[in-house]
């Protein structure tokens, strides 16, 4: 093992998991796990997103959503399956 790598544990059944799902995806455990690691934002990041998407909102439209709005904006989302967890919310 190379001085930058370490091991994970999980159970049988995660680990068997993971090989299906990578085998379904044509890469190994290590590349499935690295894409999720690398690929999914930390709650700073999204927080991060959302206050630039904010600030853009507020320089094209002259005022930032109100609370309400991003609510109502929130909540669409989560309907239409781009909750903060799903793949299409890391994109």
């Amino acid at each position: 093992m190379a001085a930058d790598e370490t091991s994970i544990k999980v159970s049988t059944a995660a680990r068997d998991r993971l090989a299906r799902l990578a085998a379904e995806h044509g890469t190994t455990i290590r590349s499935l796990v690295e894409e999720l690691a690398q690929g999914t934002p930390t709650q700073a990041e999204y927080a991060e997103r959302a206050e630039l998407a904010r600030a853009e909102l507020a320089s094209a439209l002259g005022s930032a959503p109100s609370p309400e709005a991003e609510a109502r904006a929130r909540a669409l989302l989560e309907r239409l399956g781009a909750g903060p967890h799903s793949p299409r919310a890391a994109a």
